[in-house]
């Protein structure tokens, strides 16, 4: 199946060099900590809090709309603690969904409305799906999928898992074009 152009306003969106498109509508805290490999989109609304931690992304990542993307932190008895997020490529976080994972493998799929605990480590090739809510320290295993509140496993995914997200993305990537 074909997937549908999705148009955006060339002027709401910033290009980079290395063909990151990022929403000028989009709160990037603490910029100069967050780093975009290549190829990434940043969708409106979203957050990403670089101020805390640094946050790197692989290439071909997908940040949608109002996704927030924020480092896992650790209560000491002198204060807290904030750690860095680093994401692999090719993944998808979806909208709303609030990402404070520690770390997120390669080809990746988390659904809308996903709530990811402090700390969480998401293995790669694994699926997060829609409304899940994952427990803080959770790791998913790969070839896994996850669901519900708290997130259980609730399947396998197939070992093509990379070959798909590899696709998701990058047809995501080369149809997310300005309008006419």
């Amino acid at each position: 199946m074909e997937m549908r152009d999705i148009n955006y306003d060339r002027s709401e969106y910033v290009e980079t060099a290395s063909g990151n498109r990022v929403s000028r509508r989009t709160v990037l805290c603490g910029s100069q900590n967050i780093v975009l490999q290549g190829k990434v989109i940043i969708q409106s609304d979203a957050i990403i809090r670089g101020d805390l931690a640094n946050v790197k992304t692989g290439r071909y990542c997908i940040i949608s709309k109002e996704a927030v993307i924020r480092p896992p932190y650790k209560k000491f008895s002198k204060g807290v603690a904030f750690f860095p997020l680093t994401m692999g490529d090719h993944v998808y976080v979806g909208e709303r969904s609030v990402v404070n994972a520690a770390n997120i493998g390669s080809y990746v799929y988390i659904g809308r409305n996903v709530v990811l605990g402090r700390r969480c480590h998401l293995r790669d090739c694994c699926v997060i799906e829609d409304n899940t809510i994952l427990a803080p320290e959770t790791v998913v295993p790969p070839f896994t999928r996850y669901s519900g509140s708290p997130g259980i496993q609730v399947g396998e995914v197939p070992e093509c898992q990379q070959d798909l997200m590899i696709d998701f993305t990058r047809s995501y990537y080369q149809h997310f074009v300005p309008k006419l």
